[in-house]
């Protein structure tokens, strides 16, 4: 388990990532020319997250959702932000293809617990936060066992599970699970919001 956790695991997301982003090449420059359009000029959306050890770096994902406000200067909910090229690549999850980058660049792993937002930080509990263990992923545990559908304490829960069972067979089985989601579109939102809840702590 140590020497595909330490060796082998690293050199894969390098070798995939990198093997990725040739291939999809035409899809990235398609989607970042679509997106340039629907957002203003602003294909990326870039944000803090913790990364393993919870230390913080900067996400890459594609912008789904325009910055339109109220008449008070508050951003509109989610739901009516979405632009119509934003929902397609939000269903094909194509909006997380920039975070090859992110792998490339040792912040990420392909899989692994999904990075979060750093305000969650002090509210995870003593188990939550062992989430952090490892690299934070593209696709998890959690992710091809509910994603946005499952509530947060399951979500920790199958997070850790993935850290103490971490192993290359875990990992293809995630992954191969991921490819099954992204062709059925499983998932993608919670039953309320386009996009998953906050976290309030316990």
């Amino acid at each position: 388990m140590k020497l595909y956790k330490y060796f082998f695991k690293p050199a894969m997301d390098f070798i995939v990532a990198f093997t990725g982003l040739l291939i999809l090449s035409p899809i990235f420059l398609f989607v970042t020319i679509g997106l340039t359009l629907a957002n203003n000029g602003k294909p990326f959306f870039f944000q803090l997250r913790p990364g393993k050890n919870g230390k913080i770096f900067k996400i890459v994902k594609f912008k789904t959702m325009n910055d339109k406000k109220d008449e008070n200067g508050n951003l509109l909910p989610d739901v009516q932000r979405l632009t119509k090229i934003g929902a397609f690549v939000r269903k094909t999850s194509l909006d997380e293809l920039p975070q090859l980058i992110n792998v490339l660049k040792g912040e990420m792993s392909l899989i692994g617990p999904r990075p979060l937002l750093p305000e969650y930080l002090p509210l995870y509990s003593k188990t939550q936060n062992r989430r952090h263990e490892v690299k934070p992923g593209i696709t998890g545990w959690a992710q091809v066992n509910g994603r946005n559908a499952i509530d947060w304490n399951q979500k920790f829960d199958y997070d850790v599970w993935y850290v103490d069972n971490l192993s290359f067979l875990v990992d293809l089985k995630i992954l191969f699970l991921t490819i099954k989601k992204v062709l059925v579109r499983e998932d993608i939102s919670s039953s309320t919001s386009v996009t998953m809840e906050k976290f309030k702590g316990e």
